[in-house]
């Protein structure tokens, strides 16, 4: 299939979806842009596509906690259609608030892998631990992932925007066992690309996360979220420092999230 079909959720406060729109479809997909309460009186709608993407924004506001709401009301209208993509061959991409959604729905956690996930779930993401929002360029880096979205991937820059994206395990245990199965595939790093389990210094580590992790996987590998916004790094033009390169590369960082997701069905 040269051209997947990517189905970008929309939602009350959504507000990345055109520009995660436009990185799909500069790598040959095909996007269709459609809004919950569109899905929720017709399911069908969210029929023959192969990725499902939840972009960046502040859905319903974050009230209660960020990617709440828009994640009870997949909870509990559109659980089929979630759990079809995460139990076939089919991807899922979350970016910054759509990754809180993923987390807040359990994606990462299956059952059958993490069978005490309901009582006591693995991680969660919380507030940046300086209690702000934060808006900056952040380096990253690809830490023995599993993830399809990260294939050839080593090292990332890329701009992040946030107030609750600090990633905390429930306990040591649980940090190891998702470090095992490449799931904590995305790290924050030095401007080398140097990082370790020990948490790095603000701004290096913007929010505090534990692991200094900026990105998940689920144990598959299909499903994918992330604090920074990818979308956001397509073109070379889009670096902060881009009129001072003596070169200049074909595409931004972010660029090879969307272009794996489409060689995936290639």
């Amino acid at each position: 299939m040269a051209s997947p079909r990517v189905l970008m959720l929309r939602a009350p406060g959504t507000n990345c979806d055109q520009e995660t729109s436009f990185a799909f479809e500069q790598v040959g997909a095909k996007v269709s842009s459609i809004h919950i309460n569109q899905l929720v009186e017709q399911p069908s709608l969210g029929d023959g596509y192969q990725i499902l993407c939840l972009p960046g924004g502040f859905s319903y506001g974050d009230d209660i906690a960020a990617g709440r709401i828009l994640a009870q009301r997949l909870n509990v209208h559109l659980k089929d259609l979630v759990d079809a993509f995460r139990s076939q061959d089919r991807l899922v991409l979350g970016i910054c608030n759509g990754f809180q959604v993923m987390m807040r729905l359990g994606i990462f956690f299956p059952s059958d892998v993490f069978p005490d996930a309901r009582q006591r779930t693995p991680a969660t993401l919380t507030w940046n631990q300086q209690a702000r929002f934060e808006d900056r360029w952040v380096h990253v880096v690809n830490a023995n992932s599993n993830s399809i979205f990260l294939k050839d991937v080593q090292t990332m820059y890329l701009p992040m925007a946030h107030a609750e994206g600090r990633f905390v395990f429930a306990g040591e245990a649980e940090a190891e066992k998702l470090a095992s199965q490449g799931q904590l595939g995305l790290r924050y790093s030095t401007v080398d690309g140097q990082v370790s389990d020990e948490t790095l210094r603000f701004p290096e580590n913007p929010n505090g996360a534990q692991r200094n992790v900026a990105g998940i996987s689920d144990p598959s590998g299909n499903a994918f979220g992330l604090m920074p916004h990818p979308e956001r790094h397509i073109d070379p033009t889009h670096h902060p420092s881009w009129t001072r390169r003596t070169e200049q590369p074909e595409h931004g960082d972010g660029h090879i999230i969307f272009h794996n997701a489409v060689q995936f069905f290639a």
